[in-house]
């Protein structure tokens, strides 16, 4: 069809040639399919016209949306298959390992290690803070939460600098710090509405079970058993089981506690929405002040928010724009571009980001 203006596109044409913003970002890559979410953020950057190769046939179109659809079930539709792939089978390989666990079965460490494994060669491609699988039901929600933890753990041990054989074992204990939840009632587990008192106690339960059941797995070391035991402990000695304060808790009970509060956060529930990531940094940056480590959640949210420049974000006022620098100073409150004028979200304390909406660079 060629060149035409916005107003003349339609649901389901084909971009063929690159979208770029007013500050030569790329918008949208060439073959892209226009779904109402792509024409609103067409219009929102207010770009004059597109090349389009008309719509795709109809078996192109409905694999273009099994695709999506796909994707979308397994995590941010922006990135690589591979990932997302790697990722969907160690979803279903913990829901498995959680079954087994609750009828009295051993740990299958070997098929854990090298499952992490293929998912670790992907990790490249994992961004905390655009990566967010869609559409979780309540009754998975612990083990998207766990393989997101592994991810991120892993990372953090680099980080922070530990040693490279602390990498697979820091990955392990995001992954399996809620393994004692295989002994919890499953109706306190996937209660809709807010637990009773005692059942909060029983569910606290779950760390020390987890440690027990790790405690005799030879092929994890002991910090992935007492990331399991001390993941709600805080820095203060205010969490449980134990009360211990900081110098007690070890590094990778630490790093899942900061995976832990940003994932649970970041996830869509049944009953809630998903809370924007840059919001949740900005509350684990609160936490820091006595209930997490500083020096940990410092160095989490300063690598989370590197390199997403070019990143499409909604503000709470509802505008679109484009992450164009991010201060070191303010890493949780960059400058965004709103229709080709930068708003400084360190100077406008009443806007944040409310929404995460696409990558466009590589």
């Amino acid at each position: 069809m060629g060149t035409v203006s916005v107003s003349q596109v339609k649901l389901g044409d084909k971009i063929i040639q690159d979208v770029l913003t007013p500050l030569g970002s790329v918008l949208f890559h060439k073959g892209k399919v226009v779904t109402p979410r792509e024409y609103d953020i067409l219009q929102a950057f207010l770009v004059p016209h597109v090349t389009i190769d008309g719509p795709p046939d109809k078996k192109e179109a409905e694999e273009a949306a099994a695709s999506e659809s796909q994707l979308e079930a397994q995590g941010s539709p922006h990135i690589k298959s591979s990932l997302a792939e790697q990722y969907e089978r160690t979803v279903l390989l913990l829901k498995r390992v959680f079954n087994q666990m609750m009828s009295g079965q051993p740990l299958p460490i070997l098929d854990i290690r090298n499952q992490l494994e293929s998912l670790l060669l992907q990790s490249q491609d994992y961004k905390i803070l655009t990566f967010s699988p869609r559409n979780v039901p309540s009754e998975d929600y612990l083990f998207h939460k766990s393989v997101m933890s592994a991810l991120s753990c892993y990372m953090m041990a680099q980080w922070n600098g530990l040693p490279k054989k602390d990498w697979m074992q820091s990955a392990l204990a995001g992954l399996l710090h809620d393994i004692g939840n295989a002994k919890i009632d499953r109706n306190i587990l996937n209660k809709p509405t807010k637990l009773s008192p005692e059942e909060v106690e029983d569910m606290k339960r779950h760390t020390v079970l987890g440690y027990q059941l790790l405690k005799n797995v030879t092929a994890i070391n002991e910090g992935v058993k007492l990331a399991a035991l001390q993941h709600h402990e805080r820095f203060d000695g205010s969490g449980y089981p134990l009360g211990i304060n900081s110098e007690k808790i070890h590094p990778y009970a630490k790093f899942v506690a900061i995976s832990d509060i940003f994932n649970a956060m970041t996830m869509k529930r049944s009953y809630r929405k998903a809370t924007s990531p840059y919001l949740v940094l900005e509350q684990l940056n609160q936490d820091s002040f006595g209930k997490l480590d500083p020096s940990y959640v410092r160095i989490f949210i300063e690598k989370a928010t590197q390199f997403h420049n070019g990143t499409i974000v909604r503000l709470s006022d509802n505008r679109l724009g484009e992450i164009v620098f991010s201060d070191r100073n303010h890493p949780t409150r960059p400058w965004v571009s709103v229709n080709g004028t930068i708003v400084n979200l360190a100077n406008e304390k009443q806007l944040y980001i409310e929404e995460v909406l696409q990558r466009t660079k590589a």
